[in-house]
């Protein structure tokens, strides 16, 4: 008998499981990124923008899910690490870029490929048709979740 027949409550048991796999493969990350000097919203600022090149501020913290306060005081804290730069949109004054420098590439090729390999360690357990499944039933149940909101 599987583990989830025996849970009374499978909704519940869901959560669990999902909660303590998700700080496992965390974990990883964190101790991937953390040994390079950045956090991982730092890293997820700069993967963004390595990725998509220059962003608005706030499409970049659309996309990290962080908020526009904590966007700023980040890029702050990349800018003075040299990281990346601010550029004020030609068309809107208002909206402000940030791009990556040449040390912000630089680092930024340096350290994904062992990230990457490192997560994909950290994900190991699963077949690669089992991790495309995964993705499929967490996408699937994020957005229901998201739906009844």
């Amino acid at each position: 008998m599987s583990d989830t027949r025996e849970h009374e409550d499978l909704p519940l048991y869901l959560l669990v499981v999902l909660a303590r796999s998700f700080n496992a493969v965390m974990t990883h990350s964190n101790r991937s990124i953390n040994s390079h000097g950045l956090n991982s919203t730092e890293f997820g600022v700069l993967d963004v923008l390595y990725h998509k090149g220059p962003q608005p501020l706030q499409k970049i913290g659309e996309k990290v899910l962080i908020s526009s306060g904590n966007i700023t005081y980040v890029v702050d804290k990349l800018q003075k690490k040299n990281l990346l730069v601010r550029r004020s949109s030609e068309e809107d004054r208002r909206v402000i870029y940030a791009e990556l420098t040449a040390e912000g590439r630089e680092l930024f090729e340096r350290i994904f490929p062992e990230h990457k390999e490192r997560m994909a360690r950290a994900v190991s357990g699963l077949t690669d048709e089992e991790k495309a499944q995964a993705a499929h039933l967490l996408r699937k149940l994020g957005r229901s979740a998201q739906d009844l909101l």
